[in-house]
């Protein structure tokens, strides 16, 4: 099996977060147009999300060329974005996009909450390698993790149902993102006890 390549950090956060940033951009430019494609009409919205797809694809093929690999999640959300956007495309409704979010989010809750009525955290067997932690922090931060999922994906079906489009598109390109980094920063700092140093940090 080949072993993940480093890329720079710039052209590795450029391939996550651009394909994201690309569908907000073109969402503000094509939000009051309307396209007619085989004798059906559609909204600038679904004509964003469907164009996201091929876009994110691209980007995860980049990706995954330079590195070698792709995680677990990237792959995910890949597959819920193929198949809601399909969806969006197929029934003509932006409601399917917009779900994805919440189902997205409710899906990882319901995963990690699984792992925890067994005594497990699934987010240590995922991410143990990046951040060596001992099992008791693992166990805290997934249970932390796992009530912010919760609560993103009240708050996506509360934002989409009562908000308008553009304020939705706002809050999922910037919002959720923003408040997942600054959540999980303010998590790793109270979790500092917890973290494992290196054995060449122990030997000085």
């Amino acid at each position: 099996m080949a072993q993940a390549r480093e890329i720079n950090g710039v052209l590795k956060q450029v391939l996550e977060l651009g394909p994201t940033i690309a569908f907000f951009v073109l969402y503000l430019r094509i939000k009051d147009d309307t396209f007619t494609i085989g004798g059906t009409d559609y909204t600038g919205f679904i004509v964003a999300a469907v164009v996201f797809v091929p876009i994110l694809l691209v980007a995860m093929g980049i990706l995954w060329a330079l590195t070698g690999k792709l995680s677990r999640m990237q792959v995910f959300t890949a597959f819920m974005v193929i198949f809601f956007g399909g969806l969006t495309a197929w029934f003509n409704d932006e409601r399917f996009f917009k779900m994805k979010t919440t189902i997205v989010y409710g899906l990882l809750a319901a995963i990690l909450g699984v792992g925890l009525l067994r005594g497990r955290s699934w987010l240590e067997y995922v991410m143990a390698e990046v951040m060596p932690m001992d099992h008791a922090g693992w166990m805290i931060l997934t249970r932390r993790l796992t009530a912010l999922f919760v609560v993103l994906a009240v708050a996506n079906e509360i934002i989409w149902r009562t908000m308008s489009t553009e304020t939705w598109v706002k809050i999922e390109t910037f919002g959720f993102p923003i408040a997942m980094m600054v959540f999980l920063f303010w998590q790793f700092s109270q979790l500092q006890s917890h973290l494992i140093e290196e054995d060449g940090d122990k030997s000085s």
